[in-house]
């Protein structure tokens, strides 16, 4: 049996070549999980300032699904290898990976998974909100838009009307890959 993925944001746009347009029911994309830019963790990424390459002591925000029953959230599924879901959840650090199958508006045969914000990086939005450190990377930000406008005027609209991405400030921020010795690719 295959595996797909449902993507809801970044994800959307790199899945979009090899998948199709899926509706998932009851949910609302926002701004639900954070990573503590003050932490350089091996093998994952920190943001510097575009303006001065600084790293500053944000929690930068991305995007989640939360319950919403008046609510379909558009996206992309895809199929994906076995062996791909270990990496992709490493990618995901902030999620955990559920079926989500049951909530498709046309489930494609196979077990369905999307990555929803963990309680710890739901937690550290939530202290980036309560410290007034909370941002979202302004690359992000388009990255995602520009994966709906590429889907279709009708699916941007769509990826807007299902989402609530008021309330933080975006910032110029560049991403920085780190290697698992912290030191930046």
């Amino acid at each position: 049996m295959t595996d797909y993925v449902f993507g809801y944001g970044s994800l959307a746009g790199e899945l979009a070549d090899g998948g199709a347009i899926a509706h998932l029911r009851g949910r609302r994309r926002v701004w639900g999980v954070a990573a503590d830019n003050r932490d350089a963790i091996p093998g994952y990424k920190r943001y510097r300032l575009r303006e001065d390459g600084s790293a500053p002591e944000v929690f930068v925000a991305f995007l989640d699904l939360v319950e919403d029953p008046a609510c379909a959230v558009n996206g992309v599924v895809a199929p994906v290898a076995p062996d791909e879901l270990p990496i992709l959840d490493l990618r995901e650090r902030n999620y955990d990976r559920v079926e989500v199958s049951h909530l498709l508006d046309s489930p494609p045969g196979g077990r369905v998974f999307a990555w929803v914000g963990s309680a710890e990086g739901r937690a550290r939005l939530e202290e980036g909100r309560r410290r007034g450190s909370a941002v979202v990377c302004l690359d992000y930000v388009e990255e995602v838009h520009a994966a709906f406008r590429a889907l279709g005027d009708e699916h941007h609209a769509r990826f807007l009307a299902s989402s609530t991405l008021d309330g933080l400030p975006a910032a110029d921020l560049e991403r920085i890959d780190l290697r698992d010795a912290g030191v930046a690719e």
